[in-house]
């Protein structure tokens, strides 16, 4: 668990950055050292901007740092998010270490940029010559609810990948879907087990089986 004087200072942190930035910017922070994903918000301003809460769970980028090897982890700044409602902000990771260089927390910086894409898309008309562009090829990536809403989205991603229905899905094919939702860092989710199972119609026995074939690949 973080200590005090660390929340605190993040506490201090965050509120700054938000009054500084305004209600548009919202700051949380995940404790990745309690070992606990499926409640790792511990600080957040300005929640509305994604709907969360202290209490809520992880992000992908959260079941990423889990998985990841530290020394591989650098702050992830400036990309673009999506809320579950459609609004799309732009954010920043960064990864607070201890001592020892593990990952204890995530601190992350969202802003709804919303309002000024559509600022920017009408400038976007009025000063156009008729010339190709866009604001990048880059996809948002969602914010999550909840943990139940993260794993539907992973499950979905990982036949995505596949590219066939589960019902036309070979051995092959579940177990590079099975591999996908590993290194997503999916089964850290309490009883994501379950779901997976029954997705993809084996049972948890064949489930492990195709965990240990991914780890072989």
């Amino acid at each position: 668990m973080l200590n005090e004087a660390t929340l605190q200072m993040l506490r201090q942190l965050a509120h700054g950055l938000c009054v500084h930035f305004g209600s548009n910017c919202e700051v949380v922070v995940h404790d990745l050292s309690r070992n606990q994903p499926d409640s790792s918000i511990v600080l957040i301003e300005n929640g509305h901007v994604s709907s969360r809460k202290v209490g809520d769970g992880p992000s992908h980028i959260v079941l990423e740092a889990l998985r990841a090897d530290p020394a591989k982890l650098e702050d992830k700044l400036s990309y673009l998010t999506r809320t579950h409602d459609g609004r799309i902000l732009k954010s920043s990771t960064i990864y607070i270490r201890d001592e020892e260089g593990s990952v204890s927390a995530i601190f992350a910086i969202n802003y709804d940029i919303t309002g000024l894409l559509a600022v920017e898309g009408s400038l976007h008309s009025l000063i156009s010559t008729g010339s190709s562009g866009d604001l990048g090829d880059n996809e948002p990536e969602s914010i999550p609810l909840n943990v139940n809403e993260l794993l539907d989205e992973l499950i979905n991603q990982s036949i995505k990948l596949v590219g066939k229905p589960v019902a036309m899905m070979n051995k092959d094919d579940k177990i590079k879907a099975i591999q996908f939702l590993n290194n997503a860092g999916a089964f850290l989710i309490t009883k994501s087990g379950d779901k997976v199972s029954k997705q993809f119609g084996i049972s948890k026995y064949t489930l492990y089986n195709y965990m240990d074939a991914s780890k072989a690949e």
